[in-house]
């Protein structure tokens, strides 16, 4: 009798023991060519090919778990017990965009038999996944994934639902390369002679899928994800999208609610509800194809929810009994997908239990050999191999590509700037703030690459909270420029899908504090798509934050945070603070020619406090204004990333300041101050807080021996801390001190005097430093 704990060894026991035990039967005599079941749309042949997807991920799992056990693995997570989810991926077309769940293996193997033989092995795929195999040929071996270009299966991460919010995104941008538009214009694209918006691998009626667990749907990014999804139907707007919850009733060892998981997807209104049981093949393929149909057909998005169950607990080193009764366990296992197709198959007389016992251990055979043949390829062999795909650098192709967008500014679409600019173009009419920089800059880009889009909460109509996107409505349409609902996970998760999609997504979150309930989107997603498939996918974009601190007569922390921690420490992620307007205008053309060579992620950081700000050392002087570039220029004044700015005062000799955002303006005013006195000072302006600007920063130090770091952000954690510890590790040896602000939330009004930094602490600070 075997027990009831559903080991690998036991799995694969319980599967011989029964189809030994089935009585011998006739000679098959189906039909291949008829459906295994009525009205099912089965047929025997699907159904065979299908079941070999089931056998393959099954000795997958099994596979992973001897080579862990063996020291050879590191990765347990299966897929047994969702086996039927083959059956979706028979319902859609390979070349149908899928992120899928990481127990999608037998949609992973099915789809890989939907090309032709030999060109995806996804045998060998997933055991070097498991073994962490450098020749991995999606992520390289830095993370066992289901991830393919050839398949159109797109790398998610382990965490739960945070691909969700993408797979919105992305069919929206599926959506709109299906109109075919030129969104300036209004034409089609073939029309007005611009590229198409998403690459051709996915045609005009491709549908995106997108897989989860249970567990998920109680995630805020799923929630976020079916909200949107939900509230973009009952807007009008079209999103080829379709979700799948693999309902196997456990995460890890939580259960979900008797009926929670069908009641949820059930009422998200605006997405269309389908039930199958994932453990009955000729069942999950019916009703997969009228799912994907009526998505294909309709253009909506709709969930299908498939009943399945979890074979061999949650992970390898999971304990079941520790929350499982074996009376539980043992009803699983009379539901395991690999013997109800078997049956299926044996009933509708297309194979018999033995000749279905043979592809078993033929399949179980090639895994053995395979595993075999993958668990001592070479792994990644230093920290440079690890990172190359992370966040690839080249300033000199996005030099050039900002220049030819000088020069088309300049010339082709001279024409087309007057028209959108109404004959005003901005280098002629005087020196601008901030914010008008920002502006005109937006539109020169939009000029520029047709496939831009600007959105977030309150962009369009109102034209921003500052007015900083003002007119670009107008100027382009709500197809480029439109608002979106109150929801930042939302707003990131569309701009990774477009990014994704071949568009160009320049997203804005409101204010920096209500980036942080969404961060997740940066971190776990965005930053780490390059990392996960070594560059084969990616995801372009620039996020406008208004952020930091020292509006006057409004704010507290809720307008006012200055807590940008979170964003420094995301691998690969460019975070980007202008503090005047021509650096802002050039800064931002960087960032997005950055995202259009590199698929750079950016992180464009306004200073809410410097948008409108005109003086620098008196009132009526406009010191703080600066003219718009004209584009005939900007390749002279180019900013490359993680490149600082100086500004001398005097000899500049006696003292380096270092600092961004508003510090810069309150430092440069108090170096006049101390310049009257004969102290020469240089104020550096980082610009770039990631990459910090290191041999900017060590250069300007070393030129006077004595630096003043003046941080805006909170001592703990803030970037004075990053640029003192570069100073260390370059091995500077002169004076430094540090201005910081206080390890608090920011008050509302003027108690924020108290805990900001001032210029009355930066002087002090600088002439303690000078007297030393």
């Amino acid at each position: 009798m075997l027990c009831s704990v559903s080991t690998s060894h036991d799995l694969d026991e319980r599967f011989r023991s029964a189809l030994a035990a089935w009585p011998a039967s006739t000679p098959p005599n189906g039909d291949p060519h008829a459906t295994v079941r009525p009205d099912s749309g089965l047929t025997g042949v699907l159904a065979r090919d299908l079941f070999d997807a089931q056998i393959t991920s099954r000795h997958l799992d099994l596979a992973a778990r001897r080579l862990r056990a063996d020291g050879a693995g590191y990765y347990t997570i299966g897929s047994a017990g969702h086996e039927g989810n083959a059956g979706v991926a028979a319902a859609l077309r390979p070349t149908d965009p899928a992120l899928l769940h990481y127990r999608s293996g037998a949609f992973y193997a099915a789809r890989a038999a939907q090309l032709a033989e030999g060109k995806v092995d996804a045998i060998r795929d997933v055991l070097r996944g498991v073994v962490a195999s450098a020749a991995e040929p999606i992520a390289g071996g830095r993370h066992k994934v289901f991830g393919s270009t050839d398949l159109n299966v797109i790398p998610t991460t382990s965490t739960i639902a945070s691909h969700l919010p993408r797979a919105v995104g992305l069919a929206f941008a599926v959506e709109r390369s299906r109109q075919g538009l030129d969104a300036r214009q209004g034409r089609h694209a073939a029309d007005s002679g611009q590229p198409a918006l998403v690459p051709p691998a996915w045609p005009r009626d491709a549908v995106v899928l997108c897989s989860f667990g249970d567990a998920s749907v109680n995630h805020a990014s799923a929630v976020a994800a079916f909200n949107t999804a939900g509230w973009s139907d009952f807007t009008g707007l079209r999103l080829p999208l379709l979700f799948v919850c693999e309902d196997n009733g456990l995460g890890i060892s939580v259960r979900s609610p008797a009926g929670w998981v069908g009641e949820t997807l059930r009422s998200r209104p605006g997405v269309r509800y389908f039930h199958a049981d994932g453990c009955d093949l000729a069942d999950t393929y019916a009703v997969a194809r009228s799912a994907v149909s009526w998505v294909r057909r309709h253009r909506r998005p709709a969930v299908l929810h498939l009943r399945t169950v979890r074979l061999m607990g949650h992970a390898g080193a999971d304990a079941e009994l520790a929350y499982r009764t074996p009376a539980e366990i043992e009803h699983d296992l009379t539901l395991d997908p690999l013997l109800r197709t078997a049956r299926l198959l044996v009933d509708a007389g297309q194979a018999s239990p033995m000749e279905l016992l043979s592809r078993y251990d033929e399949i179980g055979w090639r895994v053995q050999q395979t595993a075999a043949a993958v668990r001592d390829e070479p792994k990644l062999a230093s920290a440079a191999e690890v990172v190359a795909p992370l966040a690839p650098r080249r300033p000199l192709r996005v030099a050039r590509t900002i220049a030819r967008a000088g020069e088309r500014a300049a010339g082709a679409a001279l024409a087309e700037r007057h028209r959108i600019f109404g004959g005003k173009l901005p280098e002629t009419t005087g020196p601008q703030t901030l914010a008008q920089a920002v502006n005109a800059t937006l539109s020169d880009l939009m000029i520029s690459h047709p496939q831009a889009l600007v959105f977030g909460e309150d962009v369009a109509r109102k034209g921003g909270v500052y007015g900083v996107t003002k007119g670009l409505r107008d100027r382009f349409g709500p197809a480029r420029v439109f608002d979106t609902l109150l929801d930042e996970t939302s707003i990131l998760g569309l701009g990774l899908g477009a990014g994704l999609g071949g568009l160009l997504p320049i997203p804005e979150i409101q204010y920096l504090a209500y980036l942080h309930n969404a961060e997740d989107q940066l971190r776990g997603e965005a930053a780490s798509m390059r990392f996960f498939s070594q560059g084969a996918y990616r995801n372009p974009m620039v996020v406008r934050i208004a952020g930091l601190a020292y509006q006057k007569g409004f704010g507290g922390h809720f307008h006012n945070d200055h807590s940008v921690a979170v964003l420094r420490d995301i691998p690969g992620l460019v975070v980007a603070v202008p503090s005047r307007a021509d650096d802002a205008a050039a800064m931002l053309r960087t960032c997005v020619a950055a995202a259009e060579v590199d698929g750079t992620v950016s992180v464009f950081l306004e200073p809410i406090a410097l948008y409108h700000t005109r003086d620098l050392h008196t009132d009526g002087d406009g010191g703080w204004l600066s003219p718009y570039t004209p584009p005939d220029r900007w390749a002279d004044t180019h900013v490359p990333v993680g490149r600082a700015r100086s500004h001398a005062y005097g000899a500049g000799d006696r003292l380096t300041v270092l600092t961004f955002g508003n510090g810069v303006r309150m430092s440069l005013r108090v170096a006049a101050r101390l310049a009257e006195e004969g102290h020469g000072c240089r104020v550096v302006d980082l610009r770039w807080l990631a990459p910090l600007p290191l041999a900017d920063i060590v250069r300007e130090a070393g030129a006077t021996g004595r630096v003043l770091v003046v941080d805006e952000t909170r001592r703990s954690g803030g970037v004075g801390e990053g640029v003192l510890a570069a100073l260390v590790d370059a091995g500077y040896v002169g004076l430094a001190r540090r201005v910081a602000a206080v390890d608090t939330f920011l008050p509302l009004g003027p108690a924020a005097d108290h805990v900001l930094v001032g210029e009355d602490a930066i002087e002090r600070a600088a002439r303690a430093l000078l007297a030393a």
